[in-house]
């Protein structure tokens, strides 16, 4: 276990080797699961927002489902997540060369919203969860992943390095300085 300030990681946070290889997984994280991407509340009205400037990168059919239901959904656990298509693909997924990719994040690369997209996504394979005190920071290990962890042996990058603008998003620079720091 490490500690950092208000955060618990797991030792797989330091000892994982990654580097997503979106040419074997194809995006699939963004298609596979039982549920939609965990959103935090105030991610939700940003994305409503710009939902607008989104709607021209996304499929048909998450299209129809945001503008039936809204831009979330709920979890089993009545955690706020992002829709899915027909139970399956995020709402805010396109295909691009046969790969999974979030259109939210397109909207964002080419300067029509200011928003990236949902932390979860960004930061995935980590999952955090917020407790009274502290976050607690996990390895989320998922076999889709399988070939994101031999890409990271081959170049030995760890989990920590890789995500570390996602990182840095969520709990700032001086965060990961003191992260790194305890790690190294």
């Amino acid at each position: 276990m490490i500690v950092v300030d208000n955060t618990i990681l797991s030792d797989e946070i330091r000892d994982t080797l990654f580097c997503c290889n979106l040419e074997a997984c194809l995006g699939a994280c963004c298609v596979d699961g039982d549920a939609g991407a965990p959103l935090e509340e105030k991610e939700i009205s940003e994305i409503e927002d710009y939902i607008d400037q989104i709607k021209p990168y996304m499929v048909p059919g998450g299209i129809k489902v945001v503008e039936k239901y809204g831009v979330f959904d709920y979890d089993i656990a009545g955690e706020y997540v992002t829709p899915l298509i027909a139970d399956k693909d995020c709402v805010f997924v396109y295909y691009e060369n046969g790969v999974a990719r979030c259109a939210i994040e397109k909207a964002f690369e080419e300067g029509k919203i200011g928003f990236q997209k949902p932390i979860s996504c960004h930061l995935y394979p980590i999952r955090t969860k917020a407790h009274k005190d502290y976050d607690a920071v996990n390895y989320h290990k998922w076999q889709i992943c399988n070939p994101a962890c031999t890409l990271g042996k081959e170049n030995n990058l760890h989990l920590y390095r890789f995500l570390r603008e996602p990182l840095i998003r969520k709990y700032g620079n001086e965060w990961y300085t003191q992260l790194v720091k305890i790690l190294e």
